[in-house]
């Protein structure tokens, strides 16, 4: 299915870096990309090194004394909480800048491979900063990186862009940079605001002609619901705006593992998302598809594996679930963090959902979910909210 696939990589990227104890641990890309090299997977694609963000480029979604700030902190490590760098989520560190232009870079060089044709599908797992704003650091975010993309590719002369969001946590950040502008349709699937960080991403938050789409799904939500609700609210709506360019961010969050939210998907339901992801770039967007990683907090049982998936399945070569993990990979993950990794690519699981066409549910919470974003989003794009 692929014709070629760009990987983004640069040792440095593991200078993204917020101390000891912070979630957002780098040592999770790097896992990711020792589990890839050891599966196979990096001789599958093409591999480049990156740039880091200019200004001028970070400044397409950035306000320009915004990145002054990051600039100043960066230098000293200071703290300047009217930028947002100096709380708990966002400490202060000497070379943020320097860091998160980096990242932002990455995903800049991925996707000007896809926008130039070079590569059909492009990733940076490292990336997928998708909570930072145009003003301030938020959520473990600097800069944010696909929103950066979304604009360069914008400003190449794109005219239609999709942006789908698997996080668990809202994709506020980009969201917000594109709320307005009816060429980029944002679509976030997340835990629900009444529950999670950061506390937006609800139904009624529609944009300009319903360019804004948000699924808040329950707390508890697993495979099946949330494979349900992904599929009456994603292909429809990406058949319709027909995309030139598909972006999506692959935070794998949504793991019932994982330690700063409360959904229950396995490995395995993620990697069917990708999969649905990889085929609707296919069918509706040319095959240009860019992709990113994103939040994820458990670092050896789930974000290796969930993005060695996804850069299988990009590839056209995905992982048969059952494979076990390379021993050398096992002894360099324990040796790196003290933790027993995973033995396996699966958690044994086999999800299906029955398709919402079928019929709705009133009692049952996904479901209503479900139709409160179709009620919200779908007359406008002439499609019917009702199954």
């Amino acid at each position: 299915m692929s014709r070629s696939v760009r990987v983004v990589w640069d040792d440095a990227l593991v200078s993204y870096d917020f101390g000891p104890g912070h979630p957002l641990a780098p040592v999770r890309v790097e896992l990711t990309m020792a589990l890839a090299r050891e599966l196979g997977v990096l001789d599958k694609v093409e591999r480049s090194g990156c740039a880091p963000a200019t200004d001028d480029e970070l400044s397409l979604v950035h306000e320009r004394d915004y990145i002054a700030a990051v600039r100043r902190v960066s230098a000293d490590g200071m703290p300047d909480l009217s930028c947002g760098l100096g709380t708990t989520d966002n400490p202060a560190f000497a070379g943020v800048h320097e860091a998160s232009a980096l990242v932002a870079g990455a995903t800049l060089a991925a996707a000007r491979a896809v926008w130039t044709g070079e590569a059909e599908h492009g990733l940076n797992v490292a990336g997928g900063l998708h909570h930072a704003m145009p003003n301030r650091a938020s959520g473990f975010c600097v800069y944010n990186d696909p929103a950066m993309a979304i604009a360069w590719m914008l400003s190449q002369g794109a005219r239609r862009v999709a942006y789908v969001d698997v996080d668990v946590h809202h994709g506020d950040g980009v969201q917000a940079i594109f709320y307005d502008d009816p060429r980029v349709l944002t679509i976030s699937l997340h835990e629900s605001p009444r529950t999670l960080f950061p506390g937006t991403g609800y139904p009624s938050e529609t944009g300009v002609e319903g360019t804004a789409v948000n699924v808040a799904l329950p707390a508890g939500c697993g495979d099946e619901g949330w494979l349900r609700a992904f599929h009456a609210v994603v292909p429809p709506l990406l058949r319709e705006f027909r995309p030139e360019v598909l972006v999506t961010q692959h935070g794998c969050d949504s793991h019932a593992l994982d330690p700063l939210a409360h959904m229950m998907l396995s490995l395995d339901g993620q990697r069917r998302s990708y999969a649905a992801l990889h085929a609707l770039a296919h069918e509706t967007a040319g095959g240009r598809w860019l992709a990113t990683g994103g939040g994820g907090y458990e670092l050896v049982q789930v974000v290796p594996r969930a993005w060695s998936h996804l850069m299988a399945e990009a590839a056209g070569d995905p992982i048969k679930p059952g494979t076990p993990t390379p021993q050398a990979w096992r002894e360099f993950a324990h040796a790196r963090t003290g933790e027993i990794p995973p033995l396996t690519m699966t958690d044994g699981r086999s999800p299906e959902f029955t398709d919402f066409s079928g019929g709705y549910d009133p009692g049952d919470a996904i479901d209503r979910a479900i139709m409160a974003t179709r009620k919200a989003i779908f007359p406008f794009h002439g499609l019917d909210p009702q199954p």
